[in-house]
Order: structure tokens, then C-alpha cells, then sequence
């Protein structure tokens, strides 16, 4: 089905027709239209126009409004202060919009008009330890961007550039030689605690021998040697390492309610072979020159407190690569050969710097133009409530799992309490639960805008009350529980029949639902769709206030319109959810 044209877009379209028949002479004109509290639109475009031809704004927006032919869809439309114009929209206009939106699957929403190919960079984990907080938000923010990015038609490839490489694998490696055993399993079925207990076991066991002996130090770096020449023996033993992490790393990512496939997984192990061609493409083209025996790119803007430039490292002094050479590899492989035209990074606001030089010099050498272009969706911290990062009691940066663990516990005890007045069984119970903690987990994340910290409170996070995923889980909830009882009476439009106030603000707010997302996601901002879902259940509890669904006292045609407004609310709940990657369970 063609996507569904908001009532904004239409109107917008009929006021700047009508803009140019009043004054030709401006051209083609944006009304500038937005919602009002006044009226159901207001625009106020004709102010600068008045301006810019030195005429009369209540005149020449008194004109437009003698240009506007006879519709069904502007049921009043009135001059308003200097020159404003305030929009009404008739019922059936509303009514019929709504139901051409409930006919498709993806409720009116259009496709993006010239969708490509984004590559994100997201949750990347380090192998060989332990998830925590930290890594939540990349992970949450990620996953919603690339759901919302794949709903708007987009091709979204997946990276994970996990931690897979560098000097401490020696000391592993060197550590699982010398005591074989220390990864071994006592069943086939490895869950991912007893794959992350083996792992921090062999890391702790394996750094007090690299402090304290000499000689195993010296094993270990020349280990290194070994890794990163590509002796055979050496890389197998490294391999079981990315297994075993992969295996932890899955069962939280499972947790999280995310799926992550092993192709998906490209560390920084997967770029090795391109690292010496990268730093040769940026010397032998001026991008990077040598400096004290490194490979360097400078800044014109990047100087260090002493008014020093600060370079970007590319290629170390002691012929170790940087970070910068993976990540400059990195965008080589997934614009050459992924052929992507944009570059998502969901990384912390505080490698900010690094990605500005590494795009900067990326640019420099050709690999990103006016075409293809990166962008770093960079992300604050997350804090305790005490405005301070989130750490135990003990002073220890908090484990993911355990976080997890703590919201699904809160989550199913507030689901136990109302279980008995739904009737729900104990596997709903223990599902929902899950459902609800990991949801207000995210939410809490996703509702705040990336760029800001936030405040991880567990005791507000699962509240039924106010801006949380429990209240939007909650809204749903009920209108499934409305439309059982409704038995054989089933959700249909009638556009005859006049709406009453809050089916018109619950009507029109649904409406701006495709806008909403094509804005998200050109601007990678799911807390502007979060923000969107939480007044839209807003607009359910006043509906519900004002209007009764289902009562012998309404007409049968006024039930059935009722229900199709709740039924089109809890889909567009569940599919804005969804896009966050929150369940929507249908009883609560």
C-alpha cells in the first residue's frame, strides 16, 4: 500500500497553493505550519513573507485565506494577531486519514525517497572482560537506531568492532599455554556466567604472574610477537578467547533482548591485513607525515594546554599501530567494499576528539566526500542517583548482568502484585517481568536525549506512573484487555460521526506518527520517538477520562469508532516500541 500523507502535509500543501495564488510574485512559499493549542494548526509563514514585499501581513494573509478553494479537509480556517492563520481540520478528515493508516501494516508510514546504505558501529564489547555499565548505552541507542533506520527502508549493515587485539592477549595466550585447563568446561552447555567466570579467573590469575614474574612477562611479549606475525598455534589459542567471550557477550546481549549474529562481529582483529596499506595511502599522499619517528596527522585546531598541535597517531614510533589506524582501515573496508554512504558511530561523548581527526583525515584522503560521510551519534554517561557515574558501594564500575538481573527482579515483583486482579500464570509472570524490567532499562536510556547523562533509578524506571516504559507497556496492555471485552464488536472508522475533543487530539497526534519517524531517523534521535509514544498515551488517559468505549448507553456505531481509535493507538504503541526495542506485552 502507498504510503498515507498526514493531515499536516496536506494542509501544508493547500496553504502554499494558495500562498502563491495570492502572491504570485513570492514564488513557491513555506506556510510555515505547526500544531497549535489555538486550533488544531497554526501558520505563521505569511509574517516574513509580508515583510520581505512590504505589505500588510492581515491582508495578505486574508488573501490566502480567499484562495483556499472549498475542501473536506479545512474545516475553518481564521486570520488570527498580525497575520496568522489557525487551522481547523473537520472531523471525517481525521476519521478518514486514520482509517486509510489502519488499512496498511506499516500504518501509512512511508519509505524513505532515497534510501542507502548505513553502516553502524555499535556495542562493542572487549573480549576477555566483563560488560558493564559503560557499555549499555551503545548498545541500547544502537539497536534502536538501526531498527528505526531498517523501518524508514534502509540498508543497515551492523558492526560490533569488539576488543579482540592488542599486547594483553600475550600475557593471555602465554598464561592458557602454561596452564591448559583454565578454560575448560564442565558441561557442553556453557552458559555465558560460567564463560565470563573462566575468563576473569584466567585474566586475574594470569596479571599477578605477568607483576610479579619476569620471566613470564618476557613469555608474554614475545607472545605478542608470535600473535601478531600469525604463528598458528599461537592464533588458535587466541580464537578460544573471542569464543568464550562471544559466548558471555551473547548471553547479555540475549538479556538486553537483542539479537546479534556472528557475522555482525567484526573486531578490530578484522582489519590487521589492511593496517600497513592504510598508513601508506596517508603518507605517500601528504595526508600523514613522520614526526619524531611516528606517522602523524596534524590539526590546524587541535593543540594540547601547552598551544602544542596534538596529532592523531597513526603508525607508533616503535612500528605498533594506533587505534587510528584500525579505525581509518575500518572506514576504508565499509565504505570500498560495503559500499556505504554513511557512517554511524555510537560511541562515548568522550572519544569525541578522536573520531573528529579520525573522520577529519579520513575526508583528507578521499575516503569520505560529499557522498559518503561518518557521523558520531556520541552518547553521556550514565550516572547513580546521587549525579555521580554509577558505581557499587564498593567503588567498582557496576557489572552489566548484574543491572539487568536487579531491573528484571523490581520489574516482576510490581507485575506479581496486579497478577492476580489479570489472572496472569507464573511463566507470564517471570516473562513479563523480563519484558518490563529490561523495557524500563532502555527506555530510561532512550527517552533521555544521547548526548546528555542521566540518571539510573530502578525505583522510578519500573514506576507505572509518569514517563516510563511501564506506562506505555501498561497503556497497551489495557486497550487489549477493552478489546476482549468488546467480544464480537469489532474496531471500525466511521468518519459521519462528529468527534469529541479528546478523539480529536488523540486522532491527530496518531497522525504524526510516520512524521515523527522519518524526523528520527534522519536526525538518529530515538528520544524524539519516545517522547512521541509517552504523549500519546497521555492522550489515551484523557480519552479515557472523557470518553467511554464501551457502554450500552453509545450508539453501536460510537463503540465501534471508539474501539477503532484505542486499536490504532495500541499499534501504533507497539510498533514505536518495537522500533526501541521494547515489548509490549498484552496482558500487564
Amino acid at each position: 500500500m502507498a504510503s498515507v500523507p498526514s493531515l499536516a502535509s496536506t494542509v501544508q500543501q493547500r496553504l502554499a497553493d494558495a500562498l502563491s495564488a495570492a502572491l504570485p510574485e513570492a514564488g513557491s512559499r513555506d506556510p510555515l505550519l505547526r500544531r497549535s493549542d489555538r486550533a488544531d494548526f497554526q501558520a505563521n509563514g505569511i509574517l516574513a513573507l509580508a515583510k520581505q514585499v512590504k505589505g500588510n501581513p492581515r491582508e495578505l494573509a486574508t488573501k490566502v485565506v480567499e484562495a483556499i478553494d472549498a475542501n473536506d479537509v479545512i474545516q475553518d480556517i481564521e486570520v488570527s494577531g498580525p497575520g496568522f492563520l489557525n487551522i481547523t481540520i473537520t472531523d471525517k478528515a481525521i476519521a478518514e486519514t486514520l482509517a486509510a493508516r489502519a488499512a496498511d501494516d506499516r500504518l501509512g508510514v512511508p519509505f524513505r525517497d532515497e534510501p542507502g546504505t548505513t553502516v553502524i558501529d555499535y556495542a562493542q564489547p572487549n573480549v576477555a572482560k566483563e560488560m558493564h555499565v559503560g557499555h549499555l548505552r551503545s548498545a541500547v541507542i544502537g539497536d534502536a537506531v538501526v531498527k528505526i533506520l531498517e523501518f524508514a527502508g534502509e540498508k543497515v549493515i551492523r558492526r560490533h568492532h569488539i576488543g579482540d587485539w592488542g599486547t594483553q592477549f600475550g600475557m593471555l595466550i602465554q598464561y592458557l599455554i602454561e596452564h591448559p585447563h583454565e578454560l575448560d568446561h564442565k558441561d557442553a552447555a556453557v552458559s555465558g556466567e560460567e564463560a565470563m567466570s573462566n575468563l576473569n579467573r584466567l585474566y586475574k590469575a594470569a596479571r599477578v604472574l605477568f607483576d610479579s614474574d619476569e620471566e613470564f612477562k618476557a613469555r608474554s611479549r614475545d607472545r605478542v610477537v608470535a600473535l601478531q606475525s600469525g604463528d598458528e598455534e599461537t592464533l588458535a589459542l587466541w580464537q578460544r578467547f573471542v569464543d568464550e567471550s562471544k559466548i558471555y557477550f551473547y548471553s547479555v546481549f540475549d538479556k538486553l533482548d537483542m539479537d546479534i549474529k556472528d557475522p555482525d562481529v567484526v573486531g578490530e582483529s578484522g582489519y590487521n591485513d589492511m593496517l600497513e596499506e592504510t598508513c601508506r595511502l596517508l603518507e605517500e599522499s601528504g595526508v600523514a607525515v613522520r614526526s619524531e619517528g611516528a606517522l602523524c596527522v596534524f590539526f590546524d585546531d587541535v593543540k594540547g594546554p601547552d598551544g602544542n598541535p596534538v596529532p592523531l597517531i597513526v603508525k607508533k614510533s616503535n612500528g605498533g599501530y594506533g587505534y587510528a589506524a584500525t579505525d581509518l582501515s575500518a572506514i576504508r573496508d565499509r565504505v570500498q567494499k560495503l559500499g556505504a554512504d554513511t557512517l554511524v558511530y555510537v560511541v562515548d561523548a568522550r572519544q569525541s576528539l578522536h573520531f573528529k581527526m579520525v573522520f577529519e583525515t579520513a575526508r583528507r584522503a578521499g575516503w569520505l566526500n560529499d557522498e559518503v560521510h561518518a557521523v558520531q551519534l556520541a552518547f553521556g554517561t550514565v550516572l547513580g542517583k546521587d549525579g555521580k557515574p554509577f558505581k557499587t558501594r564498593e567503588g567498582e564500575t557496576v557489572r552489566l548482568v548484574d543491572l539487568l538481573d536487579e531491573a528484571i527482579d523490581r520489574a516482576t515483583a510490581v507485575v506479581r502484585e496486579k497478577a492476580e486482579k489479570v489472572g496472569l500464570s507464573e511463566q507470564e509472570i517471570v516473562e513479563n517481568g523480563r519484558y518490563v524490567g529490561i523495557g524500563a532499562v532502555k527506555y530510561a536510556d532512550l527517552s533521555t536525549s544521547a548526548s546528555r547523562d542521566y540518571k539510573f533509578d530502578l525505583d522510578q524506571m519500573v514506576s507505572l506512573n509518569g514517563d516510563t516504559s511501564v506506562y506505555l507497556q501498561y497503556a497497551y496492555a489495557r486497550i487489549k484487555s477493552i478489546i476482549r471485552k468488546a467480544g464480537d464488536t469489532k474496531p471500525a472508522a466511521h468518519p459521519e460521526l462528529p468527534l469529541a475533543p479528546a478523539e480529536r487530539a488523540l486522532g491527530l497526534h496518531l497522525d504524526q506518527f510516520g512524521e515523527v519517524l522519518s524526523e528520527v531517523a534522519a536526525s538518529y534521535e530515538p528520544h524524539k520517538l519516545a517522547a512521541y509514544l509517552y504523549q500519546l498515551a497521555s492522550h489515551l488517559t484523557t480519552f479515557y477520562d472523557q470518553c467511554q468505549v464501551i457502554s450500552d448507553e453509545n450508539a453501536p456505531e460510537v463503540v465501534e469508532n471508539r474501539l477503532f481509535l484505542v486499536d490504532l493507538t495500541a499499534r501504533t504503541l507497539h510498533q514505536g516500541m518495537a522500533l526501541l526495542g521494547i515489548r509490549t506485552p498484552e496482558r500487564l
